[in-house]
């Protein structure tokens, strides 16, 4: 069967010269002005709402959690004055208008947090609080958004007042704040709120292949027995089935132009955000000889954990995302870095969170940075979706493109893999930001229509390409609306990862 097709962005940004802002004005270059102007006191406190996940309910709660139980890496998010947020926004806009004397005159971290920052008084005063509710601060962020910290469930139920409970959720165990966090109303014009405070993990875009056949007479999709245990992969289908090889993105995508040019990603770094690491690096060496890639012979891969955090060595289901992630990079940029970053989760934190901020908190961040993963806005709550705006916004101030997977499951985020939709329309806050690209797989229309001849050849090439050109498509859908698009004749369901590349 097919695989999901891709959207070209290098070719779309490069092309049009898309800048991702408007104009804007440049930076204040003044002190920050403190918000913290009353002392700090938990006699008198404030509720930050939308921060309680939709599936933490009386029906799966199961009783509260240990108060011992660890809470590592919990991150705070915060929020700078109002007239330095506009000041940054002005000043990313310039960045990115060609013309502009701060065009491409990117930030660094440090620079980010001195000139737009939260005040060092407001940020003193948010961690003496966190500790005299006897957390340990981890880390503030060079930008002085985020502070890292650890403590108990219990001094988080202290500290914000909210209780930590076991919940079942679909026959799997969870933990997860039943009520919205507090914080001390002298607080409230400086902490946006904490990142997470459960371990519901945001999901791989990446959908397996599932053995099945398109039915002659009805055009619909048939399953077929899958293979016994063990059996080994191999690179040929039956009938009806094209598998989407590099080569094929190439031709379909028309990059060929592009890489006449010189344009293979030499000289560049794409990195793939990840809470595991690759099965075996072997598969991305022999991904790339089997499918004619090994000529582009500056590409390479390897591993990293940003910032010294734990290596969460291979996380059995999400490491098929990592492998794939890396792999079609390089098919997309053959010539490039590919760099795997990644973090082990915790109980609070997805570990990609983690590998992102290490990242752009880097001296020299790197250009490109590719996200195959996504929660609903609803799932992140208010102090979520905070996080990965400013976390893109930063990214954006330096000079770093995320590229994000928008998901499959189209208006029903909060309910990705799931058969039927229970919680309303929702989209993933992972893309849903004004500083990243999203991007999501498409379903080609040939088979339905009968026009395979036209857009595929009867025999592979070497490296087994058999695409003819550009083949149409619309955006896969994976909630109840797919069946609408199968009676307009887009049945056969191609999967690509959103490798996310801008070249050059």
């Amino acid at each position: 069967m097919k695989l999901r097709s891709l959207c070209t962005q290098f070719l779309c940004l490069s092309a049009m010269g898309i800048s991702l802002l408007s104009s804007g004005q440049a930076q204040t270059g003044t002190s920050a002005r403190s918000t913290v102007t009353a002392p700090v006191s938990d006699s008198k406190m404030i509720t930050l709402a939308g921060n309680v996940r939709p599936e933490a309910n009386a029906l799966n709660d199961r009783g509260a959690v240990d108060g011992a139980m660890r809470l590592d890496h919990m991150l705070l998010q915060l929020k700078r004055p109002a007239e330095r947020e506009a000041a940054l926004t002005a000043k990313i806009e310039s960045m990115h208008r060609p013309g502009s004397p701060d065009f491409h005159q990117w930030l660094t971290a440090e620079e980010l947090g001195a000139d737009y920052g939260p005040s060092a008084k407001d940020i003193a005063e948010v961690t003496g609080w966190l500790k005299s509710h006897g957390f340990e601060v981890n880390e503030v962020s060079k930008s002085g958004m985020v502070v890292d910290f650890s403590g108990s469930a219990a001094q988080v139920n202290s500290a914000f007042r909210t209780e930590m409970h076991t919940l079942k959720v679909r026959g799997e165990s969870h933990i997860a704040n039943m009520q919205n966090p507090q914080i001390p109303a002298a607080l409230a014009e400086v902490v946006v709120g904490v990142s997470s405070l459960s371990d519901f993990r945001p999901k791989p875009a990446n959908k397996g292949i599932s053995a099945a056949r398109i039915d002659g007479a009805s055009k619909g999709i048939v399953a077929r027995a899958a293979k016994p245990e063990g059996a080994s992969p191999d690179f040929t289908t039956n009938a009806g089935f094209q598998a989407v090889v590099p080569d094929d993105l190439h031709t379909i995508y028309n990059f060929g132009p592009v890489y006449g040019r010189g344009v293979t990603g030499k000289g560049e770094t794409v990195v793939v955000i990840e809470n595991t690491n690759v099965y075996s690096t072997a598969d991305w060496v022999t991904f790339r000889s089997t499918f004619g890639l090994s000529k582009y012979t500056k590409g390479s891969f390897r591993q990293v954990h940003p910032g010294g955090c734990k290596n969460p060595g291979v996380l059995i289901g999400n490491d098929g995302e990592a492998i794939l992630d890396a792999e079609y990079a390089s098919a997309a940029a053959p010539n490039a870095a590919i760099v795997l970053a990644s973090c082990a989760d915790t109980q609070t934190t997805f570990g990609g969170l983690l590998a992102i901020n290490a990242l752009i908190n880097l001296p020299l961040p790197p250009p490109v940075i590719s996200i195959s993963y996504g929660e609903c806005e609803a799932g992140l709550g208010a102090a979520g979706n905070a996080t990965y705006s400013t976390a893109y916004q930063q990214a954006s101030a330096e000079g770093v493109s995320v590229f994000v997977s928008s998901g499959d499951e189209g208006a029903a985020s909060c309910d990705a893999n799931q058969p039927a939709a229970q919680f309303g329309i929702a989209v993933s806050g992972f893309a849903s930001t004004q500083y990243n690209v999203a991007v999501g797989g498409t379903d080609f229309g040939d088979t339905y229509a009968g026009t395979v001849s036209t857009y595929w050849s009867a025999k592979n090439n070497a490296t087994f390409g058999s695409a003819k050109s550009y083949i149409p498509e619309i955006p896969w859908n994976d909630s109840c609306a797919k069946d609408a698009d199968h009676e307009h004749g887009w049945i056969q369901r191609p999967f690509w990862q959103e490798w996310l590349l801008q070249l050059g």
